[in-house]
């Protein structure tokens, strides 16, 4: 009939009906290959390294008995001890000679008072403005005598990291138990002088070359402060520029969104900041004598660059390969083009199971800078540090929650996600890949793989289960011992909620 296929032909000939099977033949495959991970590289090996441990779970129990005992006699109950003790480690750090080794016993009375006063000063916390001068003090005097030291040496990193992490630690502690009113958002460092130009931020003056060290709000954020050796409160690094004849601030920093970019200093204070640490280089540096203006010149050189071209974000953080940068690295290479060499003491990250999680991250280095251990670096001085009280609860939950998921990667938790979202993140990859062409922003970072992308999701839908799980618990701390959770009980309620979760 007119009209109608030949009879055995199947609505077409023979060849149309094999192509046709090869075109869905070949979708089949595609389909099926998006749902299959690719093969990724082996994770290479750590640092070689043995990560710190207090090891003082007795201690820190003691430190909060005391605590219930200064608050159950009241402040004028402990005044007295509270008077004496606090003139005496005045003293103590008024007296100190100008130079001691790392072995000096004055070091280990330095970091016992810290501990030792944080109990009374809680209990009455109008003398808080006392304990953090005492605290920023001995910061201070042991930053200058590590001037003499080789912080490239374990015994040196790890009595640097005992009294300058734990005097912060300390000093937070005696923050959260105070009324918000008592708390300083601003703690004053050394007002190191600096001949670049200035502005003033936040009551401080900044000066161009400043280094801006900063804690994000992200989950990951929390997982780059306490993922090395030595673990840490901050996550970002940033170059402050000035402008010599406006005085404008501007801040040179690099995104895992999209690689390094300029932005104002209302810009960067408006992305999340739970604390802001300023360092600077110290003024009587070889390199500053011949040239006072260095750091000015090293931030401006790093914003013309920026400006100049796009450059990605380094997720392999190697910091030896100026490329792509990450965060640290922005500081880094503009400071080492003009001869002053940052992290004298280079980071490591030792772990096996973390070192597995960040490589599924795209990680590839792991003897590299870390923002927390650039307070470590003898060359740099502390100008300051901002705290947002209101904030500084949520950063010691997300930092207790990441050390217990740390711990589960040591006993062999996994990063997966579902197989079913891979093809949906390879077009998202793909699109972003489009996007990131055009100079725009695609949901995956360029240079992030859509498993990579995958894993960061997982990693923040656990931890805010996790985190979800500690504020309830540490809720019911509160209530019944009228006081907020100390961070070694909130990482015991962290464990408790990943356990939980690893248990459905």
């Amino acid at each position: 009939m007119p009209g109608l296929p030949p009879v055995g032909t199947g609505g077409g000939s023979r060849p149309a009906r094999q192509l046709r099977s090869v075109w869905i033949a070949a979708a089949v495959v595609c389909a099926a290959l998006a749902f299959v991970p690719w093969p990724e590289p082996a994770p290479p090996g750590g640092a070689g390294g043995r990560p710190f441990a207090w090891n003082q779970a007795a201690r820190w129990s003691a430190l909060e008995a005391a605590f219930r005992e200064a608050r159950a006699r009241g402040c004028p109950g402990v005044a007295d001890l509270l008077d004496a003790r606090l003139a005496e480690s005045r003293a103590l750090l008024d007296g100190a000679p100008a130079t001691v080794g790392i072995d000096a016993p004055l070091l280990d009375r330095i970091e016992r008072d810290v501990f030792d006063l944080a109990p009374m000063v809680a209990a009455c916390p109008q003398r808080l403005p006392d304990y953090v001068r005492i605290a920023s003090a001995a910061r201070a005097f042991v930053k200058r005598q590590s001037r003499h030291w080789d912080v490239r040496l374990d015994s040196v990193r790890g009595r640097l990291y005992r009294i300058l992490y734990g005097s912060r630690a300390a000093v937070e502690e005696v923050m959260l138990q105070a009324p918000p009113a008592l708390v300083p958002a601003l703690v004053g460092g050394d007002d190191e002088p600096s001949a670049t130009p200035s502005a003033e931020v936040l009551g401080m003056t900044l000066h161009s070359g400043d280094i801006l060290v900063s804690r994000g709000g992200a989950p990951t954020s929390a997982l780059i402060a306490r993922g090395n050796d030595f673990p840490g409160n901050f996550s970002h690094v940033a170059l402050l520029v000035v402008d010599e004849r406006s005085h404008a601030a501007s801040v040179v920093e690099a995104h895992i969104e999209r690689g390094v970019a300029v932005s104002s200093l209302a810009e960067y204070l408006r992305d999340v900041k739970l604390r802001v640490m300023v360092l600077r280089l110290r003024s009587d540096l070889p390199a500053l004598t011949a040239d006072p203006l260095l750091p000015h010149r090293a931030a401006a050189r790093a914003l013309e660059e920026t400006r100049d071209r796009h450059i990605p974000y380094d997720f392999a953080m190697d910091y030896a390969d100026h490329s792509k940068l990450f965060c640290s690295e922005v500081a880094s290479s503009a400071y080492g083009r003009l001869g002053v060499t940052l992290w004298m003491g280079v980071s490591r990250i030792s772990s096996p199971g973390l070192v597995r999680w960040l490589s599924g991250f795209g990680v590839r280095r792991f003897v590299t800078e870390e923002p927390s251990d650039l307070e470590y670096d003898p060359q740099l001085v502390v100008v300051g540090e901002w705290r947002e009280p209101r904030t500084l609860f949520a950063d010691h939950v997300d930092n207790a929650v990441v050390d217990a998921m740390l711990e589960g990667a040591e006993r062999g938790d996994a990063l997966g996600f579902p197989l079913a979202l891979l093809p949906v993140a390879r077009a998202a990859k793909a699109y972003s890949a489009v996007l990131n062409a055009l100079g725009r922003v695609g949901p995956v970072p360029e240079g992030l793989s859509a498993e990579a992308a995958l894993r960061t999701r997982r990693f923040a839908r656990t931890h805010l289960a996790i985190e979800q799980r500690v504020l309830a618990l540490a809720a019911e701390f509160e209530r019944a011992r009228g006081y907020r959770p100390p961070y070694w009980e909130l990482v015991e309620m962290a464990r408790k909620g990943r356990t939980e979760l690893g248990g459905r």
